[in-house]
């Protein structure tokens, strides 16, 4: 079976940031996904879909689309906040079981930390020591064992920009610190060039533990002109810094076949992180993006 290609709210600019404007309401997202081609898609952050099971199953049903997973968001570094993190993992994660999802996409709560964001896409290596991996592994593990023992879900964790987890360097001590048995990688493509990585080598790098996708393209002369002029991680989404799919860096084709070559037939997330000027946009864009899949088989 090949990989299958859903979509999220985060390409309508329904951001969990604070302070994000939402242009559009529930139900002309959902059905500009169906519009554009798709039958599955993420939850987007809290608040926005309904959280009664029964009411967003209806909304699903209507249009005949599936719910797959949601993008988490916890505080991972300070271990005062665990309890909070594990709560707010079980809170998204009724819903999804309520409604057939599978996945937890868990994230550190990028973006939080103003100095982060500052300096997204210009860091390498990692800025936590030893101990402090040890105290995130053992969050991302305790919130993926709840959510396996008491939901049935599986956890992916979202390496992202403007967070603790952002280059290849964490990525890395982030699987090292957790139980593969328990948490996989959620490869986000275009986060992943943003931090000065490249997605096929982390698919052959991570092999297995790489267990969901994150199709999001990367325009380098964005970050360019962003680096020259010291623009942080959220001015460099608004300059368009995440283009549509075949107009960047990222090897789509070869992200594809790397994950082929690993056995994995499940479903790809389409994600075109943007600031929404233009309210006609982002359904021209999605439908684009999945124009673009299409093109090279998918």
């Amino acid at each position: 079976m090949t990989i299958r290609i859903a979509t999220a709210p985060v390409c309508w600019g329904i951001f969990e940031f604070e302070g994000a404007v939402q242009r559009y309401t529930p139900d002309q997202v959902l059905d500009q996904i169906k519009e554009a081609g798709y039958d599955a898609l993420e939850y987007g952050p809290w608040g926005f879909m309904p959280s009664d099971p029964v009411v967003l199953q209806a909304a699903l049903d209507a249009r005949g689309l599936k719910l797959l997973s949601s993008f988490v968001p916890v505080p991972l570094v300070d271990p005062a906040r665990h309890d909070e993190a594990l709560a707010n993992a079980l809170k998204f994660g009724r819903v999804l079981a309520a409604c057939g999802a599978h996945h937890v996409v868990l994230a550190d709560d990028s973006g939080s930390v103003p100095e982060l964001v500052k300096q997204a896409g210009r860091r390498s290596g990692s800025l936590l020591d030893a101990a402090a991996w040890a105290i995130v592994g053992e969050a991302v593990n305790r919130i993926a064992r709840e959510i396996h023992d008491q939901l049935g879900l599986e956890t992916v964790f979202h390496h992202h920009c403007a967070g603790y987890v952002e280059t290849p360097e964490e990525t890395a001590r982030l699987l090292d610190a957790t139980d593969p048995a328990l948490v996989g990688l959620c490869l986000d493509t275009g986060h992943y060039h943003f931090a000065g990585g490249d997605a096929v080598e982390c698919i052959h790098q991570h092999g297995e533990r790489v267990r969901y996708l994150h199709l999001k393209d990367f325009d380098p002369a964005v970050k360019e002109t962003c680096d020259a002029d010291e623009a942080d991680y959220f001015e460099a989404v608004k300059r368009g810094v995440f283009c549509e799919l075949g107009h960047g860096a990222v090897d789509f084709p070869g992200v594809m076949k790397a994950m082929e070559a690993l056995g994995y037939d499940g479903w790809a997330i389409v994600e075109q992180d943007v600031l929404v000027e233009d309210i006609d946009a982002p359904k021209q864009a999605v439908a684009r993006n999945r124009q673009y899949l299409r093109s090279i088989g998918y």
